[in-house]
């Protein structure tokens, strides 16, 4: 499997057609979002509003359903538990917009931008807690383990990545450890909380295929910053390498470069501020030594490993959903 270049639209009826198995699970899975954050206090109303229409494309809740259903209809609990997925997601965009203080997600205001860096932390926990609740409330103690689980890597992957101090000595296995938490780990637990509803016997590769589909989404959606243009400039947004933010891309490419184009790229990191003439020279260094086909060999690599947990799967709508995914992820453009 090759990245390729795709249209939106086309992305979009790709994403519809993976969806289509599970798609009136889906709409009842966003009334259960309205039902789980309902909340008597006229600031949470308003901030709700908004975070409902944050909750993007719903891939992750699409995973869990898929999952649930590979051996047939889904129990109506997998329902529940892919809101609750959803929630623990959206709680982490709103607190990495907290942390980054952005001022757009997806095109739209953050809560930062809207109410303040105070609401955006406090509306972040609140939804963590009305997942978690809503966890208890259900009893399930295997879907909370995961769910847990999960919650907890990506918040420590979180820590690591602020604690990095030296942003050019991480490693390639640094980056691993860090996406599997931040990333995959969501993933995982999607499918994992999936199997456990409906499909237990497949709970193993289940679990293995969130888990390196979540590998090859970070990887894709890194790549994305070297690679995609913006709409405006017509050159990619390096915003990973203004936030001095280290990537596959960068990591594999440092490892190639000689010293003179080594120098650049570390005046870009020793700049508070760097302009985007040093970000598009360095992201012309990481393609010309290699950092780019480097990393795209990685997703495809991830991407056959997914495909590979899948192949004990019992035919269906369902695997071929789960198939189609794997695609999907790797040539999705945002």
């Amino acid at each position: 499997m090759t990245l390729s270049t795709r249209t939106p639209s086309a992305l979009a009826a790709a994403l519809r057609d993976i969806q289509a198995p599970v798609r009136s699970d889906l709409t009842a899975v966003g009334e259960e979002l309205w039902r789980i954050v309902s909340a008597d206090v006229p600031l949470v109303q308003n901030v709700q509003e908004h975070l409902m229409g944050m909750k993007g494309k719903l891939f992750r809740p699409t995973l869990l359903l898929l999952s649930s259903s590979v051996d047939g209809e889904s129990p109506r609990k997998a329902i529940t538990f892919a809101a609750i997925i959803e929630l623990i997601h959206l709680a982490t965009l709103v607190h990495d917009d907290a942390v980054d203080h952005s001022v757009l997600r997806r095109g739209m205001p953050t809560l930062n931008a809207l109410f303040s860096h105070q609401v955006s932390v406090i509306m972040g926990d609140f939804l963590y807690l009305r997942a978690l609740r809503e966890l208890v409330t259900i009893g399930d103690l295997d879907a909370m383990r995961a769910i847990t689980f999960a919650s907890n890597e990506m918040t420590l992957g979180e820590i690591r990545q602020l604690a990095q101090y030296d942003a050019l000595s991480f490693s390639e296995s640094d980056y691993e450890t860090l996406i599997r938490a931040k990333t995959a780990a969501l993933f995982m637990a999607a499918c994992d909380v999936g199997a456990q509803c409906g499909a237990p016997q497949h709970r193993e590769s289940l679990t293995r295929f969130g888990e390196r589909l979540g590998m090859a989404f970070q990887v894709a959606d890194d790549l994305l910053d070297y690679t995609e243009q913006q709409e405006m400039t017509g050159k990619p947004s390096g915003l990973d390498l203004k936030e001095h933010k280290v990537t596959l891309p960068l990591i594999a490419a440092l490892r190639e470069m000689p010293a003179a184009a080594r120098s650049r790229v570390d005046a870009l990191f020793a700049s508070p501020e760097p302009d985007d003439e040093a970000i598009a020279e360095v992201v012309a260094i990481v393609r010309d030594h290699g950092g780019l086909e480097f990393a795209r060999r990685r997703a495809d690599q991830y991407s056959r490993e997914a495909e590979d947990a899948l192949a004990e799967l019992p035919e269906g709508p369902s695997k071929s959903s789960l198939m189609d995914a794997i695609g999907y992820v790797v040539e999705r453009r945002w």
